[in-house]
């Protein structure tokens, strides 16, 4: 079972990152968006049982939850604290393939030039997922037809105003200006 080692605020006033000591996956994410997509994922599905739960993303050592704008996080936290405890940790869970729609991660987008995307994720690897990361949050790649490249925020980034404006410039700058110069990041 992972323990709590602390919990963060984000940029996003509406969601929290649970860092543990233990990790929940041993590769990949899962992000959902609604209680339907969580079936099938029991630490998921506790936690959407828990009322206000707007969205679950978790990887590796931490878990961010948001909630909706009526939510209190002095009421919220003690409450969430319980499935994440319970949860197995990535050691003792037996691997599992992800829910349908509940990673992002391992979803295969549509792409025209696989020369071009390897390009872009190492990028974002090495200059933005770890950032988003220790703001709880991820990214995940939707397309990429010709230069337009379509990415979804994930976790705390999926619902925070700064990811929609100046995140998103910057991810466009990087891949810009060391990837190719004519790429146009749209985020969903």
């Amino acid at each position: 079972m992972p323990k709590i080692k602390d919990i963060e605020p984000t940029p996003n006033p509406n969601a929290m990152k649970f860092v543990l000591k233990e990790p929940l996956l041993s590769v990949g994410s899962r992000s959902y968006e609604r209680p339907a997509d969580a079936v099938g994922d029991p630490l998921a599905e506790a936690l959407f049982a828990i009322e206000y739960v707007d969205s679950v993303f978790y990887m590796d050592r931490f878990l961010t939850v948001a909630k909706s704008p009526f939510g209190n996080w002095d009421e919220l936290l003690p409450k969430l604290a319980v499935p994440i405890r319970e949860a197995p940790s990535a050691a003792e869970a037996p691997a599992v393939p992800a829910p349908a729609g509940g990673d992002g991660a391992s979803a295969q987008p549509y792409v025209d030039d696989d020369e071009l995307l390897t390009r872009i994720n190492e990028v974002l690897d090495e200059k933005i997922r770890p950032g988003l990361a220790g703001d709880g949050g991820g990214l995940e790649i939707i397309s990429l037809a010709g230069r337009r490249l379509t990415i979804r925020y994930q976790g705390a980034c999926g619902t925070c105003p700064s990811a929609i404006a100046g995140t998103l410039m910057a991810i466009e700058n990087f891949l810009k200006a060391d990837v190719d110069p004519e790429l146009e990041v749209i985020a969903l």
